[in-house]
């Protein structure tokens, strides 16, 4: 599907807006060309093309089953594509690397029988660096989530989201040019996300990482992303649209700009999500549903 883009495309290489990370950080650029991912007879997506310039966060928004966490596995190394490519600043995308760093939905992934710094400092143990390297690697990165107290701590005495931060810091413990986040955000509570949300916008801007965020939170989307691309309904699915979010930071929920965004990603979402209930036999498939909001 080719790529639409919509409310003022920026052109690629040129600085975020609102406040995002400076040209020059160590963000690298990613390009997806002409994708296809498959398993067996069964098409998850195909023909999606996107170029994300260092240092840009993009949030992938869909409904479910788009395939949203399919294209981030193959971004990632682990899943291999069926046709097109995946580069990251030119070089192919062969499997995992420590130059691109992965961030679940889970929390399960963290040592339990480590400490906070021991799992943070785990990435650069495995590197061969000493262990006064391992040691300063992850108290830097644990200032940086606001963690740095609870160092000696266990993940089990964390809350969800100490825990997520700290899953933060061990990804960029490994100094990554590319964070790829599977909605780290989506077991935690309202209130604890929306504060996730906060930290994760000023960590984004201090790292200067690229970031490939994928959600199906068209709010959670409008107070992170420089842009927005938005996917169609699967199997097969494509690239609906792409928005640009020329908006300042900390972004203001209540503003027109904001507001018509938020209008525009809920008719495309909704679009394709009534989309997908018809070819499920759902005939009535009313304008308010659950990934539209």
């Amino acid at each position: 599907m080719t790529k639409a883009t919509k409310t003022g495309h920026r052109p690629q290489g040129e600085a975020p807006a609102g406040g995002g990370p400076p040209a020059g950080g160590r963000g690298a650029a990613v390009s997806v060309s002409g994708v296809g991912i498959g398993f067996g007879s069964f098409v998850a997506v195909q023909d999606i093309t996107l170029d994300i310039p260092a240092g840009e966060f993009l949030c992938l928004l869909g409904p479910s089953g788009c395939g949203k966490s399919t294209l981030l596995s193959a971004l990632a190394g682990f899943v291999p594509v069926r046709q097109g490519g995946l580069t990251v600043d030119g070089a192919p995308v062969t499997g995992p690397d420590p130059g691109k760093g992965m961030v679940f939905q889970s929390t399960e992934a963290l040592f339990d029988w480590m400490t906070v710094r021991q799992n943070v400092a785990f990435g650069p143990r495995m590197a061969g660096r000493s262990r006064a390297e391992q040691n300063a690697t992850a108290d830097e990165y644990l200032r940086l989530v606001g963690l740095r107290h609870c160092a000696d701590r266990f993940p089990g005495q964390l809350s969800g989201g100490m825990r997520q931060r700290v899953q933060i810091a061990r990804v960029l413990a490994n100094q990554p040019r590319v964070v790829l986040m599977d909605e780290p955000f989506g077991a935690l509570d309202a209130q604890t996300r929306q504060v996730m949300q906060e930290e994760m916008a000023r960590i984004w801007q201090a790292s200067g990482c690229t970031v490939v965020f994928v959600t199906h939170d068209i709010d959670e989307a409008l107070v992170l992303a420089d842009r927005v691309a938005v996917m169609t309904a699967g199997p097969a699915a494509g690239i609906k649209a792409v928005y640009s979010v020329d908006l300042p930071r900390p972004r203001d929920d209540t503003a027109p700009e904001t507001i018509a965004l938020r209008a525009a990603l809920r008719r495309d979402i909704g679009e394709e999500v009534r989309k997908s209930l018809r070819e499920q036999g759902v005939e009535d498939a009313g304008d308010e549903t659950e990934e539209a909001r």
